[in-house]
């Protein structure tokens, strides 16, 4: 096998699968690195047992904290990245997401691109990964986004009451929009059948529309196209000018590796790719490659979180319930009283008692979860989540040690509009559930332990801007101080908005692919 290529990725997650489907057809020779392997397809892929609480398929090495103390990160390394696991759900960013915009607890910077840039990337992602959905029906839309290639999932009977429970008190719930292989006209030939394991879960029927079966398995049999497994990248090597990456080091069960190629991108993961760069200091770059800026690892953010987990008096109808979100408090609190976003709202997955163990067992025990939660019958939980936006700060950031290790570094910040968003929300749900308990990641200070979620929706530490001194990127993600290195996974985040961020990544990845065809003087159908 030759040791060069027109384009070499490194991570085959959302950004790097993209990027390297939408060259594909341009004939370009393209390696694809990735230090995981194809997930096996077993029984276990969708058993909470396995899943939640064995951690089977969870990467076991260790970060450290800003206090120094080692945890696992909620982080998976396999084909397709953590995708393979993610809830499906894919949002676009609103138009004020990339403007600046005033928080109670400070300002959320405006972004080098605006919404027009990527809404059609925005489409044509939601029609590759079949994102089910209604236009029209979320308050913070812009009114101009063409309506959704597939239908919105229905709700559950018990989702059906809740969204009337709350049109009741004036709010204007929405179907949240996701990515899943579902035909509800023909279910007998359905590949997605709403079953129970799909958030958290890798799912054992290939239903998920994840970067592994929308992206790479399709890439496999291509000629051009090579994907390399348990090739975890460590260092960036450069020519002397340090202006060129001139070698990728891998290290592989076999020994060390080096590949090259004539564009080299990036897309790790936010934590790995920031500690990728920093480790491959030089004499041209001393602090880490492309950190002139002092910027890679910083501005550190992954949303503010609360699962509201509530118990239904009776039995409630539900199988499916992550088909319902609220957006009335993004922007500020309608009723008056709060002129700051607060954020966004949406049902989680079906949980069971077991599900939620596994969820917070790395930092709450489990002599603190309430009974009633974790004792309680699956059929009469009923989960949701809040998402706030955190504020990029510079001290919120990724380091490494001389030894390899990763810390990162993290202190909650804007918590207000997300402490009123959840209250609001508790008191919501009067007269619909009997019980409900907030678990907050903000309320726990566990220094040895990184709270709910972990490291889900990490972004930000090497983000693009038009300022080399204040940013790592140029608009195109290409960094400032190299000519063939880009980075496209959620690295490049400005902000952290207050929705997943997995459908803005395929879309950034879509327009730096276009970029990097007119750079390579390449076209669709090139050979």
């Amino acid at each position: 096998m030759a040791s060069h290529f027109d384009v070499v990725i490194i991570g085959s997650g959302a950004g790097g699968a993209t990027l390297a489907q939408r060259l594909a057809p341009t004939g370009k020779s393209i390696l694809i690195l990735e230090r995981g392997e194809h997930l096996p397809r077993e029984a276990e892929n969708w058993d909470p047992k396995s899943v939640f609480i064995q951690h089977r398929y969870r990467t076991q090495e260790k970060w450290f904290d800003r206090n120094g103390h080692p945890f696992t990160p909620m982080t998976h390394f396999w084909v397709g990245g953590n995708t393979t696991f993610y809830g499906a759900a894919l949002m676009r960013l609103k138009n004020r997401d990339f403007e600046e915009v005033k928080h109670a607890g400070g300002v959320s910077p405006a972004w080098p691109i605006s919404l027009t840039d990527l809404a059609p990337y925005y489409t044509e992602a939601e029609k590759l990964w079949q994102v089910h959905g209604t236009r029209g029906a979320d308050p913070t839309e812009n009114g101009d986004e063409p309506p959704y290639f597939y239908p919105a999932v229905s709700h559950d009977p018990g989702i059906a009451a809740l969204k009337g429970h709350w049109e009741n008190q004036g709010w204007r719930p929405f179907s949240l929009p996701l990515g899943v292989k579902l035909d509800q006209a023909h279910p007998v030939t359905s590949t997605c059948i709403k079953c129970k394991t799909c958030g958290g879960y890798p799912c054992l029927v290939r239903a998920k529309c994840d970067a592994r079966t929308i992206a790479i398995e399709p890439m496999l049999n291509l000629p051009n196209v090579t994907l390399l497994t348990g090739r975890k990248a460590v260092r960036l090597e450069t020519d002397p000018s340090g202006r060129t990456v001139t070698g990728v080091v891998c290290h592989t069960e076999h020994g060390e590796e080096t590949w090259t190629g004539d564009i080299v991108a990036v897309a790790c993961g936010a934590t790995p790719t920031a500690a990728l760069l920093l480790g491959s200091h030089s004499a041209a770059h001393p602090n880490g490659l492309a950190n002139g800026s002092d910027q890679v690892g910083r501005n550190y953010m992954f949303h503010t979180l609360t699962a509201m987990v509530s118990m239904t008096e009776a039995h409630c109808d539900i199988t499916f319930p992550k088909t319902l979100a609220v957006n009335d408090f993004y922007w500020k609190d309608p009723r008056g009283g709060f002129d700051y976003p607060m954020g966004h709202i949406q049902l989680l997955e079906y949980m069971t008692g077991q599900t939620l163990e596994g969820e917070v067992s790395d930092w709450l025990p489990p002599a603190l979860v309430p009974d009633f939660l974790t004792n309680a019958f699956a059929s009469r939980m009923l989960s949701m989540l809040v998402i706030s936006e955190d504020l990029p700060a510079p001290e919120n950031r990724v380091t490494v040690g001389q030894d390899g290790r990763i810390t990162l570094a993290y202190q909650h910040n804007n918590l207000e509009g997300h402490q009123r968003l959840v209250k609001t929300l508790d008191a919501s749900l009067d007269g619909f559930v009997n019980r409900s308990h907030p678990i907050s990641q903000h309320h726990f200070q566990m220094s040895s332990l990184l709270p709910l979620y972990g490291t889900a929706h990490q972004c930000g530490t090497v983000r693009f801007g038009n300022d080399p001194k204040s940013s790592v990127l140029d608009v195109n993600c290409k960094a400032h101080e190299l000519d063939n290195l880009y980075v496209v996974d959620t690295s490049f985040f400005v902000t952290a908005a207050a929705v997943n961020p997995t459908l803005t990544t395929v879309a950034n990845a879509m327009r730096v692919g276009d970029h990097l065809i007119d750079r390579l003087g390449a076209h669709a159908g090139a050979q």
